[in-house]
């Protein structure tokens, strides 16, 4: 399984926040760090579910939500702390009411907490594929 992409995004993101904590004013700063949370986000639930479906070989049927992709990957050990993978992805839905500066501040929040759990992510998901080659 090619994790590339996913590591890619994730040293992005870390680049991004630390950019925009460097210079909290610089709005422009701070919504790439959310631009690059909203396509860390998408690549770790899609890496997850390819895992899920060719490497655990999980049903698909039984995974009907990304909260039901997130918790599957929290029984198989890949994600710990699942709830906090749901407030991720209420944050990555929230990203499209950028124009509000609350949600935004929270959404830049969620990609600051995001960035060791898919560092924890990447990590578990090289530990199981290297184990299941």
């Amino acid at each position: 399984m090619n994790l590339e992409s996913l590591e890619k995004a994730i040293l992005q993101l870390e680049s991004g926040i630390a950019q925009s904590l460097e210079n909290p004013e610089n709005e422009l700063l701070r919504d790439g760090g959310i631009q690059r949370f909203e396509y860390t986000m998408d690549l770790s639930w899609k890496m997850i579910q390819r895992y899920l479906k060719h490497v655990a070989q999980v049903e698909e049927s039984g995974i009907r939500t990304k909260k039901d992709l997130f918790r599957e990957a929290a029984r198989l050990g890949l994600l710990s702390k699942v709830e906090d993978w749901f407030g991720y992805y209420e944050a990555w839905n929230e990203t499209s009411n950028t124009y509000d500066e609350n949600i935004v501040q929270a959404v830049f929040f969620e990609a600051t907490r995001v960035l060791p759990a898919a560092k924890d992510l990447l990590a578990s998901l090289k530990n199981a594929t290297r184990h299941s080659s």
